[in-house]
């Protein structure tokens, strides 16, 4: 992981919150994810879960999320907000992806959001050695019958997706070839409250060069393209 998003996943979670909060303002993550798999009922385990964007858009819906990451700041955040919602059929711990303390065919849908694509950075030589572990992880929890559900960015500023670097598209094209899962693209776009907020936001996470293309366009809306990938497990 390079050193900004190591800082960032360490110690700027609620500027993390504050973008990821602007993302998909039209809803298309969770319309995309009732029609692979209705939710009503489900018993979910989530890998990286980061600050709870998809926590909080799954729990009104399933019987029970058991959300995992990596880092318990950004977990802090996410607690912060299960919390407030008023429900109970959550819980969070710290985990890594490759090791879940979760028991064998426990659960019925396991997901991920932007989280694996960060092995091809760390580990880009035995990338495919670490996602496959992680992949391995999805798997066993998961009762037969249960789906995996991946998610993970076709290009920020962009209109049609693409996936973003060479390295990603290489795991991706892995995904369909060798693991059979079936995929499509959808728009999350990021709504800011202003130009100031979108710059700001912008440079933060995605750096000077996309904070100059925000300005230069006037992207209160920017916009971007997400891939969801998808597979039941026999």
């Amino acid at each position: 992981m390079s050193d900004h998003f190591q800082q960032i996943y360490a110690n700027h979670a609620d500027q993390y919150e504050a973008l990821v909060a602007r993302e998909d303002y039209q809803g298309n993550i969770l319309a995309q994810l009732q029609i692979i798999r209705p939710l009503a009922g489900l018993d979910v385990v989530e890998f990286g879960a980061g600050t709870g964007r998809l926590t909080m858009l799954l729990i009104p819906h399933v019987k029970h999320i058991h959300a995992f990451d990596g880092s318990q700041h950004m977990l802090d955040v996410a607690i912060g907000k299960l919390q407030k919602s008023g429900l109970s059929n959550w819980k969070t711990d710290v985990a890594d992806n490759r090791q879940m303390p979760v028991p064998d065919a426990s659960a019925d849908f396991a997901i991920q959001g932007w989280s694996f694509g960060h092995f091809c950075g760390w580990y880009p030589d035995s990338w495919r050695e670490e996602i496959g572990k992680a992949l391995a992880e999805m798997r066993r929890v998961l009762r037969p019958g249960g789906t995996i559900v991946m998610l993970e960015t076709m290009g920020t500023g962009r209109e049609t997706p693409q996936p973003p670097t060479p390295a990603l598209a290489e795991y991706y094209a892995w995904l369909e070839d060798e693991h059979d899962f079936s995929s499509t693209s959808i728009r999350t776009d990021y709504r800011f409250e202003s130009l100031a907020e979108a710059e700001q936001l912008a440079r933060f996470f995605f750096g000077d060069e996309m904070a100059a293309q925000v300005i230069a366009n006037k992207w209160v809306i920017l916009p971007e393209c997400t891939g969801v990938w998808w597979k039941t497990v026999s």
